[in-house]
């Protein structure tokens, strides 16, 4: 029986981040493409957010024609709809090229007409999916007051400033609430933070115009480099063919209370921030 991984996150409470989703993105681009599905099985209903007659009905006879992402969700783009995926805290993708074994958490299997079969697990069952036309795809994203993509075409330096000069959150909240800028979970708000020396704890509008640029280029360079490196393997997770990303090589701050900072070599404090765990240097990002 073969079987080729598509997700496993991180254990402990980590969401995946932009970087995750995106490796996987790429994934299941490489396994799934051009595939007909014949039907799907649905163990845990609560997980579908459109109407669930709707959904069973629909699903069989579409074909898998590009994946997409957009922040932290996944996009299947089918035949004449979207079906679109939120992993939340522990959502797993699999693919079987033909047996499939009994699985506890799997929660909805997608049977394809050449044997294969696509399955989401979830051990706490927070995943949800739902399935759009294409045509209501950006209503969907506004009404989540989802954030641009952080890269430089989208993620526009004037709007980012505007929003922080008229917010009193702490910038590591407000980076974490995903309508400044899509993408950024935990550990990758500690990052760029501790590379634009911006301690996680000021206020959005404490920031000076510069920092806000440093803000907004270290979130483009930190999660364009994540994606280059595959994500970042902490603890369980793994790309779409089981190898580990390497992103975590490159951390500076996150999981090393207590280490030197390779910039001044001052400690590495953990702080709990908004209920997060936060890792910065105390030198290098002062509060001010």
């Amino acid at each position: 029986m073969g079987r080729s991984l598509l997700l496993v996150f991180r254990e402990g409470g980590a969401m995946p981040e932009l970087p995750e989703v995106e490796t996987v993105r790429r994934g299941l681009e490489k396994l799934i493409l051009g595939k007909k599905i014949s039907n799907i099985d649905i163990r845990y209903p609560k997980m579908i957010k459109t109407d669930l007659d709707e959904f069973q009905k629909e699903m069989p006879g579409q074909v898998i024609q590009t994946m997409g992402r957009r922040g932290k969700y996944l996009l299947f783009y089918l035949s004449d709809k979207v079906l679109i995926s939120h992993l939340r805290m522990e959502g797993k993708y699999f693919y079987y090229p033909d047996q499939v074994p009994e699985r506890k958490h799997a929660h909805v299997l997608i049977h394809f007409e050449d044997g294969g079969t696509l399955v989401y697990e979830d051990v706490r069952k927070f995943g949800t999916m739902e399935l759009l036309a294409p045509e209501l795809l950006e209503a969907y994203f506004i009404s989540k007051k989802l954030g641009p993509e952080p890269t430089e075409k989208d993620f526009d330096l004037g709007s980012f400033k505007l929003a922080l000069k008229k917010s009193k959150k702490t910038i590591k909240s407000h980076l974490l609430d995903q309508t400044l800028v899509a993408g950024l979970g935990n550990i990758y708000v500690d990052e760029v933070l501790w590379r634009a020396k911006v301690h996680p704890s000021r206020t959005s509008n404490s920031l000076t115009a510069q920092e806000a640029r440093k803000v907004h280029d270290e979130t483009i360079n930190v999660l364009g480099q994540a994606v280059e490196k595959g994500g970042s393997t902490i603890r369980t997770y793994t790309n779409a063919f089981g190898e580990d990303g390497t992103m975590q090589e490159f951390h500076q701050v996150y999981d090393k209370a207590g280490q030197a900072c390779s910039r001044c070599e001052t400690i590495i404090e953990k702080i709990q921030l908004g209920g997060r765990g936060t890792h910065f240097c105390p030198k290098c990002q002062r509060r001010k």
